[in-house]
């Protein structure tokens, strides 16, 4: 029987079966992983709450959508008038006219972007809370029961032998 365990260590290059004992630093090692994750989780969590309490104070985001809209349209009032003007002053003068007409459109322009900017972050803030809340469902999840052992491999192989032996 012993030649076969020889057999076996040299075909997959193991160790010698005298050599190898069981431990338990692996289960230690994991009960204090599983306590690191634990306690990861719970801060994050507390994160998560924090933000939640503060969103409710953030209020008036359709006003500044309003605004926004506002100044745009002024903007985009004024330049037309602007330029109406520069076709009905002489050519000396219309050049400072237009460019400051310019400049409005531009700041017509600045206005909607930034409406844009916010709606897109609002949006994106919404999809990081949607993937946090996912991710928060599935650790809730009860765990799948089950049974495991910690053993050597020698012990490992011995049993795989003692069954191959009763067949």
């Amino acid at each position: 029987m012993m030649s076969k365990f020889k057999k076996l260590e040299e075909i997959l290059n193991l160790a010698p079966m005298e050599s190898i004992e069981d431990t338990t630093e692996s289960t230690e090692s994991v009960e204090q992983t599983i306590e690191n994750e634990q306690l990861t989780i719970a801060a994050i969590n507390n994160s998560i709450d924090l933000i939640d309490a503060a969103l409710p104070m953030v209020r008036d985001l359709d006003a500044s959508d309003a605004e926004m809209d506002a100044i745009a349209t002024l903007a985009t009032d004024t330049f037309t008038e602007l330029v109406a003007l520069s076709m009905n002053v002489e050519p000396r003068f219309s050049g400072t006219i237009l460019q400051s007409a310019s400049t409005i459109l531009g700041h017509a322009v600045t206005a909607k972007i930034a409406k844009m900017d916010k709606k897109l972050k609002v949006i994106d803030l919404q999809l990081k809370k949607r993937k946090i809340d996912q991710q928060s469902e599935k650790l809730a999840e009860p765990p799948i029961d089950g049974a495991g052992v910690v053993m050597s491999r020698s012990s490992l192989l011995k049993m795989i032998l003692e069954k191959n032996q009763e067949k």
